[in-house]
């Protein structure tokens, strides 16, 4: 994170569902084998959904709506869905609108707690909420014409999202987590400058009690942001995890070494990871950390089993980084 020079390339897990509902204890048994430095290692029970999630072709097909009222179509299990309703399509309903409950409370392992662990603390979104809440482009349109209603809602979000991270820094966390996505894998979805209007200040107020207890400020976004990172730089962001395939490598590495940006590297799962060979994964994960010059810190390896992935490929990806390791 503070490109310190760490005795070791650091590694993190995410137990993404659907890479155990594919593989099984077989992800269990080689994830056993390379220790995370964000959390213990668990071994995860195989999910088992519901046949009432299948449709009569037997294929995943589900609809579960959410605490803020969102209703999801789910067509790949353990993936996240897409909005099927969405509460304030009704722009009306906006003035009326409140945020659901905080999610109680979940105290972490013992081993965290105790700082055996560098630990993230999720703390929200925004753009992303906003587009869940209501239709994307009218969300846009709205942005635009500087309606006062997508004010009121932007700012109830924020609220909800500043309340997890007082709950970060009371609790003793290392630094917060937080995700929107502003890009497709060509350009941002608006204009740098409407961003800067409309989002840096109020993502600049929401991170500024965590920068000010010392806490670091990890960003996920995918997309193409590279117009916005030293924006990002600017209101406290110490890390991103990108859409590395988005981007010329070198030239990603070495602009946010140059901002201070530390970078999850999360190996290219739309095409290596799920449709490469191990080989390929494997001359992957090695560049990667050359590019990033990962021993000299500013750097760690992500690693999730999304849908799709061959499992000699999962065995490829953690191997390489043992063996790096």
């Amino acid at each position: 994170m503070h490109f310190k020079n760490p005795d070791r390339i650091p590694v993190q897990y995410y137990y993404c569902p659907v890479g155990y509902y594919e593989h099984g204890d077989k992800l269990n048994d080689l994830y056993a084998g390379l220790k995370g430095d964000f959390a213990p290692i668990v071994r995860v029970k195989p999910p088992a959904p519901p046949a009432s999630d299948f449709d009569a072709e037997g294929k995943y097909h589900a609809f579960k709506k959410d605490e803020w009222g969102v209703l999801w179509e789910y067509r790949i299990y353990g993936v996240t869905g897409i909005p099927k309703e969405y509460p304030l399509a009704d722009p009306d309903r906006i003035a009326s609108f409140t945020t659901p409950p905080l999610p109680a409370i979940v105290p972490p392992p013992a081993q965290i707690s105790g700082n055996s662990f560098y630990r993230l603390e999720g703390c929200g979104s925004l753009y992303e909420r906003m587009i869940a809440l209501r239709p994307e482009a009218d969300v846009l349109c709205d942005i635009i014409s500087d309606e006062p209603y997508i004010h009121k809602l932007a700012d109830s979000i924020i609220g909800y999202d500043a309340a997890l991270v007082e709950r970060a820094i009371a609790s003793g966390a290392d630094g917060i987590a937080f995700g929107d996505d502003y890009g497709t894998e060509r350009a941002m979805l608006m204009s740098p400058a409407l961003w800067r209007s409309f989002f840096k200040p109020l993502l600049s107020a929401l991170f500024k009690p965590a920068v000010e207890a010392g806490l670091d400020i990890h960003f996920h976004s995918c997309g193409y942001i590279w117009d916005i990172l030293s924006d990002f730089a600017e209101i406290g962001i110490t890390s991103i995890w990108p859409q590395l395939p988005i981007y010329d490598m070198g030239c990603l590495a070495a602009r946010c070494r140059e901002l201070r940006l530390a970078v999850a590297i999360h190996t290219d799962r739309a095409r290596t990871m799920t449709y490469g060979s191990p080989s390929d994964v494997r001359e992957l994960v090695l560049r990667e950390c050359e590019t990033f010059k990962l021993h000299d810190g500013g750097g760690w390896f992500y690693i999730e089993a999304d849908n799709g992935f061959p499992f000699a490929n999962l065995a490829a990806l953690v191997n390489t980084i043992k063996e790096i390791r």
